[in-house]
């Protein structure tokens, strides 16, 4: 049986965001796949019983994008956000009795985070609000763009600075239009509504300085409009509030904010009224979101359910509200779950594994299997875990996938792969990359090394720089050695000769400082790459993440960033090496790609830079799906002209 080859990217299927209606009795969720013709993503709400006795039907057309199931409190009504018949997503709104569905917005850009009032007469939601000066369609006519602060662009967003995402509320039956709730130059998001339908929580960070910090706060405006009040306060970041059903507290994800990255997400309540929070998850020490970002905390009466990270798996967890005993593990496993609900006594969730793609999930029993045709037509290589000592004697959780169709007695080429963040972990869900590679023949080694998330925070917090901390580029880069020489000595179908190295984002600034520091792989990738730090710390959409990681800016510790950057070592790299960047990425801007490829020319040495035009930092995830098809053959072609 084949394994998996690059156009098979056509081929996959995502289920994901369940919900349940207020009942349990039934689930509707999203499943997404790929119109290879279009060029485009496909997604369309699916709904069930909750207790498998009928099997999916589809609710919605999905001739785009439908997406963000949502049941009105009374269970009448779904509402969604769609693109069927618009440029943008707009918020719809269907009767579960039948009949088609309202849509009750005409915005000029993508509605956002749809909730609706306790009494199922209104929704709120999120949308940005552009300047007028976007009514201009020809760029050379239009108005020049006039920022103050900071944070003015963003990934895989644009232009942000004059086109602030604010809240928003309408009419559940389409009776009048949107009415906006808040404003001015911040950026709102998360809504939810107080049990008695009188508040709106939501979060933003409103100071007059508030792109100079590193915090994120809870406001409460009146669900009819009005000034915001802010909840909470300090050096703190909180995400994704979610009032309890009795109205005494308010879940969310909080951390400490300011310059001291990275930590984990906790999981708190919040008192509405004095501000106040606690923390349910410390005992876990481990971080409560993952990446993509996971949804808030869910109410199941009067306890919470919430995603951890935990040794390459994302598990999910109940603790109860007032902190009376420790959370409890509900749904575990060597998988990675996304996406989750519960009510009524009922709980379901959206979990991959490393060889079957996402399906929905009630306990142990599988309820959907739209991803069983794919993996029955292909051999997916099932990852096997292993534990490497670093030089200081730290123990470093690793991975390796076999070539498919291995045989016995032969020797297969390496693929080292190292994952963006740096908080972030590789684990147990089918990646499409590794099973790309195994397919064609390559031995998959990865691991998670120091500065990762999914284990304590000490670990996740190894390469800070500032106070005495190493920064990148030290602990981290031992640890990925030491998985490629634990691979080595474990395996013998991996072959010492022909190893070759690659990563994006962190990733690639990690495959870029190992270049400049070891002739030990015959050929590498640094894919969407920090390269110079000095250069990035001005020009990235996150540029404050730079600080809270190196502990300075870089007019306070130039010589700082010039150690840490790859580029600083680049006449050592003789490794050939393959620099590849999308031209529309505002995270790792691709002057990134373009200052490491002019000085290994100049340097004569073997180089090639693979531009891809129309996309962002979000490539290999969200990208086009034919330049996602294109970006492995070019990978593919690289690695076997050199291995």
């Amino acid at each position: 049986m084949p394994g998996m080859v690059p156009e098979d990217v056509y081929e996959l299927t995502t289920v994901a965001d369940p919900r349940l209606s207020p009942d349990g009795r039934v689930v509707a969720f999203v499943v997404t796949r790929i119109d290879r013709e279009e060029n485009e993503y496909r997604s369309a709400i699916w709904i069930m019983p909750t207790d498998g006795s009928e099997p999916p039907r589809r609710l919605t057309s999905g001739v785009k994008v439908d997406t963000a199931p949502r049941f009105s409190p009374d269970g009448t009504r779904l509402a969604f956000v769609s693109n069927r018949d618009t440029d943008k997503k707009q918020l719809c709104v269907l009767p579960l009795t039948g009949g088609e569905a309202v849509r009750l917005t005409d915005l000029p850009e993508d509605a956002e985070d749809p909730v609706w009032s306790p009494d199922s007469t209104r929704l709120a939601f999120a949308s940005r609000m552009p300047d007028p000066a976007y009514e201009e369609s020809e760029d050379k006519r239009r108005r020049p763009r006039r920022f103050t602060r900071l944070r003015f662009k963003l990934d895989n967003e644009g232009w942000t600075g004059d086109r602030r995402r604010h809240l928003f509320t309408v009419p559940a039956d389409g009776s009048a239009d949107a009415e906006q709730l808040t404003s001015g130059d911040f950026e709102d998001s998360s809504p939810s509504w107080s049990p008695d339908g009188k508040r709106i929580v939501f979060v933003s960070s409103r100071a007059d300085d508030w792109d100079l910090q590193l915090v994120a706060h809870l406001y409460l405006v009146d669900a009819g409009g009005g000034e915001p009040e802010e909840l909470t306060s300090g050096e703190n970041v909180y995400t994704v509030p979610s009032w309890s059903p009795d109205g005494r507290l308010i879940a969310c994800r909080w951390a400490p904010g300011g310059f001291d990255s990275p930590h984990h997400d906790r999981v708190a309540v919040v008192d509405p009224e004095t501000g106040e929070h606690r923390a349910l998850s410390e005992a876990l020490d481990r971080h409560t979101d993952s990446y993509p970002p996971l949804r808030d905390p869910a109410w199941d009466g009067d306890a919470l359910v919430f995603g951890v990270e935990d040794g390459g798996n994302v598990h999910l967890y109940r603790a109860p509200a007032d902190g009376s005993s420790p959370p409890e593990l509900v749904a575990g496993g060597e998988r990675w779950v996304h996406g989750w609900d519960a009510a009524a006594g009922e709980l379901v969730y959206a979990a991959t594994t490393p060889t079957s793609l996402s399906e929905l999930y009630r306990g142990d029993r599988q309820l959907t299997s739209f991803g069983a045709a794919f993996a029955e037509g292909r051999e997916l290589v099932a990852p096997e875990r292993f534990t490497a000592t670093s030089a200081d004697g730290s123990e470093v959780e690793a991975w390796i996938m076999r070539p498919a169709g291995v045989e016995p007695g032969r020797r297969y080429p390496v693929l080292v792969n190292i994952h963006g963040g740096p908080f972030t972990q590789y684990g147990n869900k089918f990646f499409d990359e590794f099973h790309v590679y195994a397919g064609a023949g390559y031995a998959v080694v990865y691991s998670n090394p120091r500065g990762s998330s999914g284990y304590s925070e000490e670990w996740g917090r190894a390469i800070r720089g500032g106070d005495g901390g190493p920064g990148w580029g030290s602990v981290d880069y031992e640890d990925v050695m030491a998985a490629v020489d634990e691979a080595l000595r474990r395996y013998d179908f991996c072959d010492p000769e022909r190893l070759g190295v690659m990563g994006g984002s962190y990733g690639g600034y990690m495959t870029s400082w190992i270049v400049g520091h070891t002739d030990r792989f015959r050929a590498a990738c640094s894919e969407r790459a920090v390269n110079t730090l000095y250069s990035q710390h001005g020009s990235s959409d996150i540029a404050s993440f730079f600080k809270a990681y190196m502990g300075s800016y870089l007019h306070e510790d130039l010589d700082g960033y010039l150690r840490l950057s790859p580029l600083t070592y680049a006449e050592k790299i003789t490794t050939p090496l393959l620099i590849l960047h999308s031209e529309n990425d505002l995270r790792c801007n691709i002057e990134q790609a373009e200052q490491l490829f002019t000085v290994l020319r100049v340097l004569g040495r073997d180089v090639e830079l693979v531009r891809f035009p129309g996309e962002g930092h979000e490539l290999t995830r969200s990208g086009s799906p034919a330049h996602r098809v294109q970006r492995y053959e070019v990978l593919l072609d690289w690695f076997g002209r050199r291995l």
